[in-house]
């Protein structure tokens, strides 16, 4: 019996020190009413102690309250494969605040009953989206800005507007070289699909930072930001809202943005609009491909096995017959053809792939005489450098020449970087202001004067297809002999009419005479 209590002692002894271990550390923060009471040591037990002891229990202090709520956030459940689609992919992506309005309704109307139109800008499109779609992406930019260009050139990048925008993303000069889009004699990186993309980009960017809203971004883009900023500030003076649809714009500014919705609204959902998309794959359309020697662009196409259309679609900033490794050091391939290129390049040996070079203008010239000097006929000359009329070409411009034989190296950098062609009149143009007749339009009035359409549109800031009413006044540029026998032409007419008026009177005064003097005769 006495060995069975020795036992039972013992048992609970270690019993009682497993209960002793289990100790709570208090919260050092005084005024939390939640804050645990700072426990005492158990009579002959050493708080300090580090071995297990003996505490007494410890409890909250101060009144009770409510816990506070906290927002739970989930991270976004992304689907383990990606859109098999590319407008799907865009769907995803859309973060503007939607537009409703008339405009858009008319639009979406104007659209849906195209549906020739838009199967060709879809189509054109397609080869250049999937790269949009990665930028904007990347840049964490809504997804629908990559249909911009739909709106602003059709998805054509060598599109040209008589204000003389040019690419899909409609670049004026001034600001294509603001966002550093070279525009020289043999390129114009307005068109080029990869530099056009980071500026547009990057413009857009600077505008929505500037605005805060999309929509007021969007029409900066189109209109001008110092435009919108002064609608904006006016509103504001008159109590007026600033959102995108208070502002005061250009019609055409106007209709920019319900545009945008109106087809962002089409890709949503095609069938409702009755358009069938064409098919988009999510994966990349071309490559970049390095070229390191001067080469043709018809030998380019013709190595990589593919159309010249559709190599030009991709590489459109190359306006020229040649592209200078030295200013376009890469090229844009379809994906499967990049390689092609590659292996026909190397088996094409070590042999001239560029029949063209640049050629300084040593001094002024006619066209014809540095056609004689170069070895090519004057017409070819004037074609491949887009020399118009009577032009002289000035000194130190560069001139697209046929490559001799003898010629050996590439045209440098600096050379393709800054090559220009400056031309100037035969003969002094000045500043003429006509009166256009009934039915006159800029092109009649144009072949009248023996002048240039894109020349006289340029000079009155009109379009091409501009119709006058009757006379109205039009700015020409014409030699200063050709004004000189038009005032002439005018000055004799009238003095014609003069002398016409006055004909009969000097025939009655003539008759007058030959009657009295052979009276007198006779008289003697």
């Amino acid at each position: 019996m006495k060995p069975f209590l020795n036992l039972a002692a013992l048992l609970l002894s270690v019993w009682l020190a497993g209960c002793a271990s289990t100790s709570i550390t208090p919260n050092s923060d005084k005024n939390d009413p939640y804050a645990l009471a700072t426990p005492s040591a158990a009579p002959g037990v050493q708080s300090n102690s580090p071995s297990p002891g003996l505490r007494i229990p410890v409890y909250p202090t101060g009144s009770l309250r409510a816990l506070p709520s906290v927002a739970l956030t989930m991270a976004p459940v992304h689907a383990l494969t990606p859109p098999a689609d590319m407008w799907d992919r865009i769907r995803l992506g859309f973060a503007m605040p939607d537009l409703d309005s008339e405009l858009v309704r008319d639009r979406e109307q104007w659209y849906s009953s195209r549906p020739d139109y838009v199967q060709r800008m879809t189509d054109r499109g397609s080869k250049y989206l999937f790269y949009i779609v990665e930028e904007l992406e990347r840049r964490n930019m809504p997804t629908e800005l990559a249909l911009l260009p739909f709106i602003e050139s059709a998805f054509n990048p060598q599109a040209v507007s008589s204000a003389r925008a040019a690419g899909m993303w409609q670049f004026m000069p001034a600001t294509g070289k603001h966002f550093d889009l070279t525009q020289n004699m043999f390129r114009d990186d307005r068109r080029d699909v990869l530099a056009s993309t980071r500026a547009a980009l990057d413009y857009m960017q600077r505008l929505y930072g500037m605005f805060g809203d999309w929509h007021l971004a969007l029409a900066a883009y189109n209109w001008g930001e110092g435009s919108v900023g002064r609608a904006i500030g006016k509103n504001k003076k008159l109590g007026l809202g600033t959102a995108y649809t208070d502002l005061k714009m250009p019609m055409e500014t106007q209709f920019y943005v319900p545009k945008l919705q109106a087809v962002k609204n089409i890709v949503a959902d095609p069938a409702r609009f009755s358009i069938t998309l064409p098919a988009v794959g999510n994966h990349p359309y071309f490559q970049t491909v390095d070229i390191r020697r001067d080469i043709d662009v018809t030998l380019a196409a013709k190595l990589a096995e593919v159309p010249l259309d559709d190599f030009r679609a991709l590489n459109p900033s190359a306006s020229k017959p040649v592209l200078l490794a030295a200013g376009t050091p890469q090229i844009l391939l379809p994906w499967d053809n990049a390689e092609i290129f590659q292996a026909n390049l190397e088996a094409y040996g070590g042999g001239p792939t560029a029949s063209w070079t640049a050629w300084i203008a040593p001094t002024t010239l006619k066209p014809a005489d540095a056609a004689n000097r170069v070895g090519m006929q004057e017409d070819e000359l004037r074609a491949v450098n887009n020399i118009k009329g009577r032009m002289l070409i000035r000194a130190g411009s560069t001139l697209l020449v046929r490559r001799a034989t003898s010629v050996l190296l590439d045209v440098s950098n600096h050379v393709a970087d800054n090559g220009h062609l400056t031309l100037a009149p035969e003969v002094v143009l000045r500043r003429t202001t006509v009166k256009a007749g009934k039915k006159d339009t800029l092109a009649s009035l144009a072949r009248r004067y023996r002048l240039n359409v894109d020349d006289v549109a340029q000079w009155n800031k009109l379009s091409a297809s501009a119709a006058f009413k009757a006379g109205q006044k039009v700015v020409l540029y014409l030699p200063a002999r050709a004004k000189a026998t038009r005032i002439a032409q005018r000055t004799g007419s009238k003095a014609s009419n003069k002398k016409t008026a006055k004909a009969p009177v000097r025939k009655q005064a003539i008759a007058a005479k030959r009657k009295v003097a052979p009276a007198k005769k006779a008289n003697r």
